[in-house]
């Protein structure tokens, strides 16, 4: 049962995340540069915009989000927190937990912002049911959060602890990845059934999530 450091833990984030917005701005530049660079070497029109364009965002989110990710755990080695956080009471699966939240709401941020110029870009309209993206990007954005602030904790004693984390994380993310993109895909060109791949990403994220609470402690704790 998760206890009121999780609350104190997320606010702390959010509130750090607000002075600074560090994380949003760095996420959608790059994610935007990603959506641009990509409208300009594929010719953005008819139904292969439709093909590219659940991959070409999924893809974007990945890629912007590990420099929040490493940010989240960069914070705390300032000042000797990490140290004054290993010694409190309360369990580090709240910390992770807290992370991951705020995480999760940055990366769900900057994909709200991004949207309109995404679909601009690539000219799209939604053939399937528009409502499953509400489904399929929650579900997805959490898999990708929930192990990068796991794994980014795990490299946080490394000197290339970005290199590390995308080389942990990105294999670890492929099979969601692929999940999100073809649910993705199936929803904007409605040639495809997406209910398979969503029950896929929504064990996938049970899975990583109950393995990464379980182990987190243990991994926090380490010297």
């Amino acid at each position: 049962m998760m206890g009121g450091a999780l609350w104190t833990h997320l606010a702390k984030e959010l509130r750090i995340e607000w002075r600074s917005l560090d994380a949003i701005v760095s996420m959608l530049f790059f994610s935007g540069l990603v959506v641009v660079l990509f409208s300009i070497a594929f010719d953005p029109r008819g139904a292969f915009s439709q093909q590219i364009a659940g991959g070409v965002l999924c893809v974007a989110t990945m890629f912007a989000s590990v420099s929040a990710l490493n940010q989240a755990w960069a914070r705390e080695i300032r000042h000797q927190v990490l140290d004054a956080q290993r010694m409190a009471p309360s369990p580090g699966a709240e910390l992770y937990l807290a992370k991951a939240i705020a995480n999760f709401l940055f990366v769900s941020i900057v994909q709200v912002l991004l949207a309109p110029f995404f679909f601009v870009f690539y000219n799209l309209h939604i053939a399937g049911q528009a409502w499953l993206l509400a489904a399929v990007l929650p579900l997805g954005t959490w898999a990708l959060v929930a192990n990068g602030v796991f794994f980014a904790a795990l490299s946080i004693r490394s000197r290339n602890r970005e290199l590390l984390l995308s080389l942990i994380l990105f294999p670890i993310f492929i099979p969601a990845l692929l999940a999100m993109v073809q649910a993705t895909t199936g929803i904007l060109t409605g040639e495809s059934e997406p209910t398979l791949w969503i029950k896929m990403l929504a064990g996938y994220d049970i899975i990583f999530t109950t393995a990464s609470l379980l182990l987190f402690d243990v991994v926090f704790h380490a010297e």
